[in-house]
């Protein structure tokens, strides 16, 4: 297996896989981890395969949240993070690092919003506490069996 198989196969864990794992650093300097809605399983969000379709080069990651939430407030003190999508029967994973982005704008909003939400935003897409996290990865590595590949995203974030 090369790099490209290795990135394509690494792609193809973050369409399947049934859940991300976000970890964030608290204040006090320990590392949090939570299973995240995976918003590129295609499987569970067929409406928004198309708006993840351009982000098959970079493995741009979004997740939503409660603004209240505690991980707002941790990713507000530290934006580094890492993401992790897995298939353990498999021993397969990809691990996603870098800065994690709290994104403002209303047209994201609107475009990863899924009926069935207001049960956690009443407001909707434009409740105060529906939040936007979004990671554009500076590195990745990929996991398969005892080998592990690594990318390099660049460090322009």
């Amino acid at each position: 297996m090369d790099n490209r198989e290795a990135l394509r196969l690494g792609l193809e864990l973050m369409e399947n896989a049934e859940a991300a794992y976000l970890t964030t650093v608290d204040n006090a300097g320990f590392p949090q981890t939570r299973a995240m809605l995976n918003l590129r399983n295609a499987a569970q969000y067929p409406a928004l395969t198309n708006l993840f379709r351009k982000h098959r080069h970079d493995c741009a990651v979004y997740f939503t949240t409660n603004a209240s939430s505690p991980k707002m407030e941790q990713i507000g003190h530290n934006r580094a993070v890492s993401v992790y999508y897995c298939k353990p029967g498999e021993w397969r994973g990809l691990m996603l690092g870098g800065m994690m982005e709290i994104v403002t704008d209303p047209g994201v909003k609107r475009a990863l919003w899924q009926e069935g939400w207001q049960m956690y935003y009443p407001g909707g897409h434009d409740d105060p506490d529906y939040a936007i996290l979004r990671l554009s990865p500076m590195v990745a590595k990929y996991y398969h069996q005892l080998n592990y590949f690594t990318f390099d995203f660049g460090s322009e974030q």
